[in-house]
């Protein structure tokens, strides 16, 4: 939906129509949403459609993920082995690097890597596709551009995103265990035992938990920022820079509330 005009005023009236135009979009990306989970469950989405978005948002992002995943894995390592060889403790430092990847930076690194690439990708698509006219071809011809365009990227980014985080999570271990073992000495079985003591089950089920929301969230922002585009090329452009900035934050806001909440009810 486009955005309204500047409003001419005070600056009471011009923070209350910025606050009631942010409303109104957070609204209608609930509504968007709704629509699609309601195309999906009616009818699921043509399985070679999920398909082409799985390779499109996973396969080709493997490379991506896994460089930021092993790089922050060595700089970590780096980072703490120095501190705690003091007190004869360089042996916990992968224990630290795993509990760390597996319920914060495993699924945070990997979303905000999938809102700058794929996000980005889905935005300027969709945002071309309005601008051109192609979808409202698409329901001039009775075809429903929900069920085509938006529920496909929501059902394979929900697939994509944690297996891209799994792999982040076991890269980012490769890192640290490289730079434990080769550069600081510290040995293997201390290492691997320390690990293993210090990584629980549900330390990676919670981080896939919020690689899932993440994916739905920068999807769903995403796809809502193309289908709302105006304005021809510029318009494109902005949505896509709205999608990226928007999807990154609202990523960090749902770590937050997801943390609190498995705080309060698991530990």
């Amino acid at each position: 939906m486009p955005l309204d005009p500047p409003v001419k005023g005070n600056s009471f009236e011009r923070i209350g129509a910025w606050l009631f135009d942010k409303a109104r979009s957070v609204g209608g990306m609930f509504i968007f949403y709704g629509r699609t989970l309601n195309r999906i469950f009616r009818r699921w989405p043509r399985g070679r459609l999920i398909y082409d978005q799985m390779l499109r948002m996973g396969v080709e992002s493997i490379g991506v993920v896994t460089m930021t995943a092993l790089f922050t894995g060595m700089v970590i390592a780096m980072q703490t082995v120095n501190e705690l060889v003091m007190f004869g403790a360089e042996g916990y430092v992968g224990g630290m690097v795993s509990v760390l990847f597996a319920r914060e930076l495993g699924p945070v690194l990997t979303a905000i890597m999938l809102a700058g690439r794929v996000g980005a990708a889905m935005a300027a698509e969709l945002g071309t596709m309005r601008v051109t006219e192609q979808i409202d071809a698409l329901e001039t011809l009775a075809s429903d551009p929900y069920r085509y365009l938006v529920a496909p990227r929501l059902v394979a980014m929900a697939v994509m995103a944690p297996i891209l985080t799994a792999l982040a999570m076991g890269v980012a271990q490769v890192g640290s265990f490289f730079v434990c073992i080769v550069l600081a000495d510290v040995d293997p079985g201390v290492y691997i035992t320390e690990l293993s003591a210090f990584t629980y089950t549900w330390d990676i089920i919670s981080g896939l938990i919020k690689a899932f929301a993440f994916g739905q969230v920068l999807t769903l922002i995403s796809c809502y920022y193309g289908f709302t585009t105006f304005g021809g090329a510029e318009g494109v452009g902005r949505a896509t820079t709205n999608a990226v900035v928007v999807s990154a934050v609202n990523i960090l806001i749902v770590d937050v509330l997801l943390t609190t909440l498995f705080f309060i009810a698991f530990d």
